[in-house]
């Protein structure tokens, strides 16, 4: 029987003393969080960036004015920025050092208007963990704080989140999302995926480009990078996290994932101590 989630619900407002201000723009809450950890849907109205020095999260979040929800898979070298307003949860796939940084409205970078996934650099990464630093005194958090947001202002973005279709949409392209979601290698192509949801191909590729404005290889190719960065960061070798995500060899997996993230699978495994 699969284990029950931890059920972390979290009303609005609820930030404890981490509600950032103009005189402290950026507050930093740090928690070690179990694997299976989950905050259920909410929103602030400041901007929060979602990160874990180590484990793996997901974030799902629809825009401020309820637009699509896209779920975000985040492993420790991204990041989750995540507009005012926007509605989101929070699901912990691999034990995590959860850091959660609130910015407030008037410290977010130009052009900022919705949720993205972004690179964190090594300097972003020793400043945040830096602001957690005991006793730190005024002079030093406002120096790392003007780091940390010169380092957001310079970050790049990456195409990491797999858009869902709106619950009200059809239900026929929600099913099928879902399943490639949970499993892309299971079925060969579009045609097979559609016949499981009792739709034709070009049926479905059309719902596909109308309801989320891409095609459904696009699509895929986010899903299988949501489906393979858990089964990375637990450890699985490169050709096993291959074959499930349907690739026929482990070089064209390779190619693939180092096109769209930068560096080559075995950089998100655990390091051999």
């Amino acid at each position: 029987m699969p284990r029950r989630p931890a059920l972390l619900p979290m009303p609005v407002g609820d930030t404890g003393n981490f509600e950032p201000a103009p005189g402290r723009p950026v507050r930093l809450r740090t928690r070690s969080l179990p694997a299976d950890t989950h905050f259920d849907p909410h929103r602030h109205a400041w901007a929060q960036l979602a990160y874990c020095a180590s484990g793996v999260l997901q974030v799902s979040a629809a825009g401020a004015e309820g637009g699509d929800e896209v779920t975000y898979i985040v492993p420790p070298s991204r990041a989750v920025w995540i507009a005012p307003g926007a509605r989101h949860s929070v699901h912990v796939l691999e034990r995590a050092e959860f850091r959660t940084l609130y910015l407030d409205d008037g410290v977010t970078p130009p052009g900022w208007a919705g949720c993205r996934v972004i690179v964190v650099s090594a300097l972003l990464r020793e400043a945040i963990e830096a602001l957690d630093e005991r006793g730190l005194d005024a002079r030093r958090e406002r120096l790392l704080v003007d780091l940390v947001l010169d380092e957001l202002r310079r970050a790049d973005a990456q195409p990491l989140g797999v858009p869902l279709p709106a619950r009200g949409g059809d239900k026929r392209l929600r099913a099928l999302c879902e399943a490639v979601l949970r499993a892309p290698g299971e079925r060969a192509n579009l045609a097979a995926w559609a016949a499981d949801v009792g739709a034709s191909e070009r049926t479905m590729a059309r719902l596909f480009q109308s309801e989320l404005g891409t095609g459904y290889q696009q699509w895929r190719q986010q899903a299988v990078l949501a489906h393979a960065l858990p089964m990375l960061a637990q450890g699985a070798p490169v050709g096993q996290v291959a074959a499930a995500t349907g690739y026929a060899s482990e070089s064209a997996f390779s190619a693939m994932f180092k096109a769209a993230m930068g560096q080559p699978p075995r950089q998100f495994q655990p390091r051999k101590a």
